[in-house]
């Protein structure tokens, strides 16, 4: 049981994103309120153990996408949801933290809410009510009681459903690339002057399964084309034994590569990317990497988001732009002979490059790079929020 003198905080996160995003939360959490006695403990993966919480099962199985695998799945996530709410009735938290991950936080709140309806609930990280499914803001109005949010589009949505929404950025804006070493990783990897191509097939089981057919095709005809390219692909933790089994499978194959230092400078040291749709695109914008985007759903997903989304893009800077600054291929236009023309024309015109990078940091600049971090305004809204002073 909690004293007086102690904040016991419970974080839940269900993918790799969110366990990042939790990991840097609760280490600015410790940062900036060192003597307020705070207990850490939750759900989450690799980032949030080296953080010290240790999850009681593996989030691997939760990362879902798609309605189909979503209703193959609804077992197992229910299962989880369970034994994610035991763990907090055993562990009684002052507040619970649910990190992304829409459908299994939202279940989570609901049924702690329920169970232990003393406990305040905060959401880090909101539904993109501002381009899909706007009901959604008041359904998580009624869930929790804080929104932590990573764009400005989103108070006006959540605050009319009356839930306090507090704007800390996108995550994605504030990496820090000082572990990068572009040069010492080329020379690594023997690549010399030669072009290198990174290949990035998400971080969800379901995309790397859809996606990875696909990329293996563009990639093999990129490099009977040009045999000096190198193809490097990062790795995410959490899928790192998927990733390396379906790549295994590939007619050529990739460099693979683990761990952020060896990400940040393979990102900063690469001519071009082929990028499954999602943040590590904003990512490789902020490495100065120009990049063309792909993403595959189920067709009866892809044909409800159609007649739901009011976007005309996928990736976050050409919103914020609202133009194509980067090339994307969605769905029946993500095919091998889209990209492998999109890449080629890339490889060998230097200049269109350039440009790219060039709308790709403008694009960063609306979308509030160099602001001050996410985790350090998340953690000292969730500080006010439990009433407790930042030293």
């Amino acid at each position: 049981m909690a004293t007086m003198n102690t904040k016991r905080i419970m974080v839940v996160a269900a993918e790799a994103s969110g366990d990042a995003l939790g990991a840097g939360l609760i280490a600015e959490l410790r940062k900036q309120a060192p003597e307020a006695g705070l207990t850490f403990f939750g759900v989450g993966g690799v980032r949030m153990a080296e953080q010290g919480v240790v999850s009681p099962f593996d989030i691997s199985e939760l990362s879902i996408l798609g309605l189909l695998e979503a209703v193959k799945a609804y077992g197992r996530v229910m299962k989880r949801v369970r034994e994610t709410v035991a763990y907090a009735q055993r562990q009684r938290p002052d507040v619970v933290i649910l990190v992304d991950s829409w459908g299994f936080t939202l279940r989570v709140a609901n049924a702690i809410r329920k169970a232990m309806p003393q406990v305040r609930l905060i959401k880090y990280v909101g539904p993109q009510v501002w381009a899909a499914r706007p009901g959604r803001a008041k359904t998580l109005a009624q869930s929790v009681d804080l929104l932590l949010a990573l764009h400005p589009m989103d108070p006006p949505f959540f605050e009319a459903a009356g839930l306090k929404t507090v704007v800390v950025g996108n995550p994605a804006l504030n990496i820090d690339f000082s572990d990068a070493d572009p040069l010492a990783f080329r020379n690594r990897i023997d690549l010399g002057a030669d072009p290198l191509v990174l290949v990035l097939l998400g971080s969800r089981p379901a995309e790397i399964k859809r996606l990875s057919p696909l990329f293996a095709e563009t990639v093999a005809r990129l490099k009977d084309v040009h045999p000096n390219v190198r193809l490097v692909m990062p790795v995410a933790d959490t899928v790192r034994d998927l990733v390396g089994r379906r790549v295994a499978e590939w007619p050529v194959k990739p460099l693979l590569v683990y761990g952020e230092a060896d990400k940040h400078s393979a990102m900063q040291a690469a001519t071009l990317a082929l990028a499954c749709s999602g943040t590590v695109s904003t990512e490789l914008a902020l490495a100065g990497c120009p990049m063309v985007i792909a993403y595959k759903v189920e067709p009866l997903t892809y044909w409800i988001y159609r007649r739901i989304s009011t976007l005309k893009h996928v990736t976050m800077f050409n919103i914020m732009a609202d133009k194509r600054i980067a090339p994307e291929f969605i769905q029946d236009e993500a095919t091998a002979d889209n990209l492998f023309q999109a890449l080629e024309e890339r490889l060998a015109d230097k200049a269109l490059r350039d440009r790219q990078v060039a709308g790709q940091f403008a694009a960063l600049d609306v979308m509030g790079r160099g602001q001050k971090p996410p985790a350090e305004k998340a953690a000292a809204a969730v500080l006010s929020f439990l009433g407790l002073k930042r030293t």
